[in-house]
Formats: structure tokens, C-alpha cells, sequence
């Protein structure tokens, strides 16, 4: 088992080089100038995620397909995957995971587009979409179609799966002391209890779950900023300076070096808003809109919530908290975590609710996502049988080597990423065409006009399209 962590470690590693950072960051930058900075329109994005599209089809709410994808980013990438890469790359990895999340907006903007754009309806009125739909219709890729949906019914286990019941289990163990074993029962039951109602029941629990986690967690850091508010001023300097230098992270980190600082940054930001995965888009798909670009503004906020405010405050906890404490051991991310929050009244249990929270709302987003590959790849056949598999691994994950989980979670992460990047970029006139359409033209917005969206009975296509 070490010679074989080693070896997944080593594989992490190597994938997670330059290329796969310039691809990424290469993509993002790419379509932020393409698009014409679609950050700019962020508000605009937050307005629609909360306004009714009257004439839209979907089987969710643009808000309940938002609040499904949230709760699959917001995670325990926010929390533990932040102090993972402060731990590995130094203070300067927070910086790169926030620019991961600045110009990922706009890459989680073309994502949500493409995935409306190339969804298509079932027999019974379900929607399905995602990257393996825009390869298939957009690229006539069906190979690359069936790779991505591969990878993404494997990822599933662990990044949105084993990992989260792995950063339950060990919190609640540590805090509490209460057995791995109840631990992961307990979670196997409750997770049970919701993918069993489909993506409705998901949505439904997501969608109380979210705002009350993000609200609950958000108070818990702004309250250790407070108390470490002296320090603030050293820290943004900290993070700033050790992004680019490697003699600048002082204070211990010895050791990391600017590739590590951007290599763990921009691996845990993507592990936490997802932005270039291919995830959120399966999800976004099933939105009741009436047009791409307007799912696609909503879908954008996502990366918006999650890095660029809940990961930049989780960054500047984790580094305020190290330099108002330097006997903290900073060179384990959970434990680092929990160390920090423990600084403050009440702080174990803001973090636990915080963990258990996102995690296990990460467990039920990504289900989804994976039922959704699965049913790509063969059908409604194995989906029951998905889900059983799903249950019992979230048990397995309570149990299993941290370390493990997390460097094969980054192998699966890069796999689906790249195919995803791939449909982006090749299909970039798409996203410009339907882009002029809907926001460059008629004054600036024009999102309530409707697409039409093909029928699929059986896996076979009509030529014939059902009008909306």
C-alpha cells in the first residue's frame, strides 16, 4: 500500500506540471479576452439565479441547478483542500487558487452555455447535457464523449465521494472522538436517504442546505479575521509576495518553491470551483431556462461564491492564524484547519457543521454527476445499481488513507478536465456566436428569447426537433 501511494503521488505530480497548469490557466485567460470579460456581468448572473425564467424548460430552477452545483464545489476543497495547498505550496498557493477562481468565471461561463446549447430531452421530458453532449453534437467526437463520461463516473468516487466522507470522518473522529466505523454508517443512511429521489430530491436538499452552510461558515471566518486582525496587513503581504518568490514565504514553509505555490493553488482551486472540470455543466443543463447564456451567467456565479469569496477567506484564516500563532503545525492541512478555528469561541463547531455540511452536500451533487455519465454511457440500466455503489463507497471513504484519496482525486480531476477544455476551446466560435446573440446585441441583454432542444428516445436520435 506505501509503494503504491508513492506511485499515485508520483503520477499526481507529473499530470499536475506545466502543462496541465498552462492548459488551465491558458483556457481561462483565453476565454475571459474571447468573451469579452464576462466577469464583468457577475451581478447581472446573481440577478438571474434568483429571478424565474417563466419561459424556460427544465426539470430544476435555475437557482435549484446553482444551489446543486454549489453544493458539489463547495466542499471540503474550500476548507481542507485550501489548507492542503497552503500546507504543500506555501502562503502563495492561496493566491494562485484565487486567480484560478477570477478568470475560471469565465471558463464556468462557456461551460454552462455549451452544456444548454447541446442538451437534449428524453422520451419522459428528462434533460440531459454536459461536456460528453457538446463533444457528441458540438465536435462529432463520440469518442472523446465516451472517455470523459469514463472519467467522470470514476472521479466521481473520489473527489466528490470518498474524499468529503473522508474529511467528515476525520474531523468528527479528532473532535469527538466518536468511531470511523458509526461514522461512516451514519453517512452511507443519510446519503441514501436523498440520491434515491433523483436529481428533484438532490436539488431540493441542496438548495436548504447552501445557503445556510455558506452563511453558517462565512461568519466563522469573519470572526477569526477579526480576532486576527492585526495580522491581516503581514498576511495579504505574505500571500502576494510568495506567490512569484520563494525566499519571501518565511515563517517556516520551507521548503516550497513558486511551482509548488502554483501547482497546489491551482490544483485545489480547481478541485474546489470546479471551473474547466466539465461537472457543473451535467447539472446546469437541467435548469428550466430558456436560452444558453442565460444559464450561463448563472452558472458563473458558482465559481464566483465558491474561490474568489469563500476560498480567498478561507486563505487568509488558514495564513492569519499561522502567523498569530507560529506553534501551529502548518504542515498538515486538516489538522491546520482545525487548529485555526479552535482559536475562537465555538470555533470546533463551526468547523465541524461547516464540513459536515459541504461535504455531505458534495456527496449528493456528485452523484448526480455520475448518475449522468453512467446513463451517457448505457442507459437508465445501471443507475439503481450506481447508486448502491455510491453508498457504499461513501462508507469506505470514512476509512480510508487521506493522503491516498486525495492524489488520486487530482489524477481524476486532470482526466476530466482535459477533454473538457478541449470542447471549449474547439468550440469557441460557439460560444462568441451565441454570446453576440444573447448579451453583445440588442443593447446589451437580450436572454428571453428560447432554443429549441432535440428529443432522444432510446439513444437514438429524430431528426425531427421538439419545439419549446
Amino acid at each position: 500500500m506505501e509503494l503504491f501511494n508513492s506511485v499515485v503521488e508520483n503520477i499526481s505530480s507529473a499530470i499536475w506540471g506545466w502543462p496541465m497548469i498552462i492548459l488551465l490557466l491558458g483556457t481561462h485567460l483565453f476565454l475571459t479576452i474571447l468573451l469579452r470579460f464576462p466577469q464583468r456581468k457577475i451581478f447581472t448572473g446573481i440577478r438571474l439565479s434568483v429571478t424565474k425564467d417563466k419561459s424556460g424548460s427544465g426539470d430544476v430552477s435555475q437557482f435549484g441547478a446553482l444551489a446543486t452545483a454549489l453544493a458539489a464545489t463547495i466542499g471540503t476543497g474550500n476548507i481542507v483542500g485550501v489548507a492542503t495547498a497552503v500546507a504543500l505550496g506555501g502562503p502563495g498557493a492561496v493566491f494562485w487558487c484565487w486567480i484560478t477562481g477570477v478568470f475560471g468565471i469565465a471558463t464556468k461561463y462557456s461551460e454552462g452555455l455549451l452544456a444548454i446549447k447541446y442538451r437534449v430531452k428524453t422520451a419522459d421530458g428528462t434533460m440531459l447535457g454536459g461536456p460528453m453532449y457538446a463533444l457528441e453534437r458540438g465536435l462529432k467526437m463520440k469518442w472523446m464523449a465516451v472517455l470523459f463520461s469514463i472519467f467522470t463516473a470514476i472521479a466521481a468516487f473520489g473527489i466528490g465521494n470518498s474524499v468529503q466522507a473522508n474529511s467528515i470522518a476525520l474531523l468528527v473522529t479528532e473532535s469527538y472522538n466518536i468511531p470511523v466505523v458509526y461514522i461512516g454508517l451514519a453517512l452511507s443512511a443519510l446519503t441514501a436517504l436523498v440520491i434515491l429521489f433523483g436529481v428533484k430530491g438532490i436539488a431540493r436538499v441542496c438548495g436548504a442546505l447552501v445557503p445556510f452552510m455558506a452563511i453558517f461558515y462565512v461568519a466563522g471566518c469573519v470572526l477569526i479575521l477579526f480576532v486576527n486582525g492585526s495580522y491581516l496587513g503581514e498576511s495579504f503581504r505574505l500571500i502576494f509576495e510568495s506567490a512569484f518568490s520563494a525566499k519571501a514565504a518565511g515563517g517556516g514553509f520551507v521548503g516550497t518553491t513558486v511551482m509548488m505555490a502554483a501547482r497546489f493553488g491551482i490544483a485545489r482551486g480547481l478541485f474546489s470551483n470546479e471551473s474547466g472540470l466539465g461537472s457543473a455543466p451535467i447539472v446546469a443543463a437541467a435548469a428550466k431556462t430558456s436560452n444558453p447564456v442565460r444559464q450561463a451567467l448563472v452558472s458563473s456565479t458558482g465559481t464566483f461564491w465558491d474561490t474568489v469569496i469563500v476560498c480567498a477567506l478561507t486563505g487568509l484564516v488558514l495564513v492569519s492564524s499561522i502567523i498569530a500563532h507560529p506553534d501551529i503545525d502548518h504542515t498538515q492541512g486538516a489538522t491546520l484547519t482545525r487548529v485555526a478555528f479552535s482559536k475562537i469561541p465555538f470555533g470546533t463547531a463551526i468547523l465541524t457543521v461547516g464540513i459536515i455540511t459541504f461535504a455531505f452536500s458534495t456527496i449528493l451533487g456528485w452523484s448526480y454527476y455520475g448518475e449522468r455519465a453512467v446513463e451517457y454511457l448505457s442507459g437508465k440500466r445501471f443507475i439503481f445499481h450506481y447508486r448502491i455503489l455510491w453508498i457504499i463507497v461513501v462508507f469506505m471513504g470514512a476509512v480510508t488513507n487521506l493522503s491516498l484519496v486525495w492524489n488520486i482525486a487530482d489524477i481524476m480531476n486532470a482526466l476530466m478536465a482535459i477533454p473538457n477544455l478541449l470542447a471549449l476551446l474547439l468550440l469557441s466560435r460557439v460560444l462568441t456566436k451565441e454570446t453576440r446573440k444573447y448579451l453583445w446585441s440588442s443593447g446589451g441583454l437580450n436572454l428571453e428569447d428560447t432554443e429549441e432542444i432535440p428529443l432522444v428516445i432510446k439513444g437514438l436520435r429524430k431528426k425531427k426537433e421538439t419545439s419549446l
